[in-house]
């Protein structure tokens, strides 16, 4: 698998998982009706690093942004999003897009990366915690999950050093 910055022209190969993933409504608090237009604005942003992964048969498979999460003497702290095909889950993807990602923004001058909002159901709170991050704090019933109703938000922090 190749790990790479994203170009303008990879969006529609992000696109269609990026829209599956959102829509379901699982993972992420966006709206699940969000256009691809919008999409395109928040994940691909001049202010974000994004990260792309090619499969061995040049699939995109997933993809990743960093970006400060706060402005001014704060923007040393980085923000990530990361998505993987649900077609290609469990293959270890997320784990090296994590890896890379985190790697890249230390060395980006990054001092630590916060998430905002982890779904407390999410599959992906097991990689990230076992990746270093800890919860700092969590958002009672502040997720609608179509399936689990009304569950948690983690704040989660990692350092870079």
């Amino acid at each position: 698998m190749q790990i790479r910055e994203a170009a303008a022209e990879d969006w529609p190969r992000i696109w269609p998982f990026w829209h599956r993933i959102v829509a379901a409504g699982e993972t992420y608090a966006w709206d699940r009706d969000t256009s691809e237009e919008a999409a395109r604005s928040l994940w691909m942003s001049p202010a974000k690093r994004v990260y792309v992964v090619e499969d061995e048969t040049g699939t995109l498979v997933a993809s990743a942004f960093v970006t400060p999460n706060y402005g001014g003497p704060g923007a040393r702290i980085a923000n990530a999003g990361f998505m993987v095909d649900p077609d290609h889950a469990g293959r270890g993807i997320g784990r090296a897009l994590a890896e890379h990602v985190l790697s890249a923004a230390r060395a980006d001058g990054y001092r630590g990366m916060v998430f905002n909002a982890v779904v407390e159901t999410n599959p992906a709170l097991k990689l990230w915690l076992s990746l270093g991050f800890t919860i700092l704090g969590t958002v009672p019933e502040a997720f609608e999950h179509p399936r689990h109703g009304l569950v948690g938000l983690h704040i989660m922090y990692r350092a870079l050093d």
